[in-house]
């Protein structure tokens, strides 16, 4: 557990509990070994620290610096860990190994256990997503607590598909689509919706998951925009132009923008003026992530100084 003075005290009060994975990225190339915290779910959690709005993580670390690393990571943000976060044993890693012409190499080190203790208290939000809603056995644990909270909160999800980690592209949709249902926000990206459904366009995909129960559908396609669909409304967001350093963490840094934006709103009545300031929102946080190195989410500041007032969801 955190050393910080009752951090159960700090979760209580946390409009957004996070479920799901948190590990160390490792990049070995002939420079040389770096190691940053990462894993979606934990970005996530971190980006919306990083937008003011009080987070806890539930997840599976193991007590030893690497886990110290994230925790420290996490709490710079103001992001807490619940109970049970901590655990004997090592933390999960994912080493991407960069040859010469730029290529890479990926091994992982992941197992995902998660005790199915609910949080004392439901929160606004519970977002989950990633290899925590796949990878048996913490995947049931997952599952179960949605179970427990999805008709008393909000709930949003980002598959985040890692096919490395996955079984067949069949058994993942199905696990994916018996999920869904537990849900009001779905977001993913092309690649995610395309490996999901290789035969459906992307306005087909987002359609399937609306059909499911979902109440609102994303699709994140880049430079190329995004796409918000509800049942009675379907429009195409734009991206918000950027100098590109690297794409690391957008996918996440638009995942907390739109949480931060949805607790401003709320997922009743999204008309298609709000699913443009959702959209171009999320879109600004991106873009303000990969014009720097690394899953470097902007704070609320830069958030709101990039936004022209009507674009703004607060």
């Amino acid at each position: 557990m955190p050393s910080s003075p009752s951090p159960a005290g700090a979760a209580a009060h946390s409009d957004v509990v996070v479920i799901g994975e948190a590990l160390i990225d490792v990049v070995a190339s002939s420079g040389g070994t770096v190691e940053h915290p990462g894993g979606s779910p934990a970005n996530v959690a971190y980006g919306l620290g990083r937008l003011g709005i009080s987070t806890a993580l539930l997840t599976s670390i193991g007590d030893d610096e690497r886990g110290s690393a994230i925790e420290r990571h996490l709490g710079r943000a103001g992001v807490a860990l619940l109970p049970g976060s901590k655990h004997p044993g090592r933390t999960a890693s994912a080493t991407a190994t960069l040859a010469a012409d730029g290529s890479a190499r990926y091994e992982f080190d992941i197992s995902w256990e998660l005790q199915p203790v609910p949080p004392s208290y439901l929160p606004k939000v519970i977002h989950t997503g990633s290899i925590a809603t796949f990878l048996a056995p913490g995947a049931a644990s997952v599952r179960s607590l949605l179970e427990q909270a999805h008709r008393e909160c909000v709930i949003t999800y980002d598959p985040n598909i890692r096919p490395a980690l996955l079984g067949s592209q069949a058994e993942a949709t199905a696990l994916f689509e018996e999920l869904v249902p537990l849900t009001d926000v779905v977001k993913l990206s092309d690649e995610d919706a395309l490996w999901l459904y290789p035969r459906k366009q992307l306005e087909e995909a987002a359609a399937r998951i609306l059909q499911l129960g979902a109440g609102l559908a994303v699709i994140t396609k880049g430079s190329e925009g995004s796409l918000l669909a509800t049942p009675t409304t379907q429009l195409h967001v734009p991206s918000v132009p950027s100098v590109v350093a690297d794409t690391i963490g957008a996918g996440d840094s638009y995942m907390a923008a739109l949480i931060y934006g949805l607790l401003s709103r709320g997922v009743d009545g999204l008309s298609s003026e709000v699913l443009e300031s959702l959209g171009r929102t999320a879109s600004k946080a991106a873009a303000i992530t990969v014009r720097r190195a690394g899953a470097n989410p902007p704070t609320v500041e830069e958030l709101l100084a990039g936004l022209k007032e009507s674009e703004a969801v607060v």
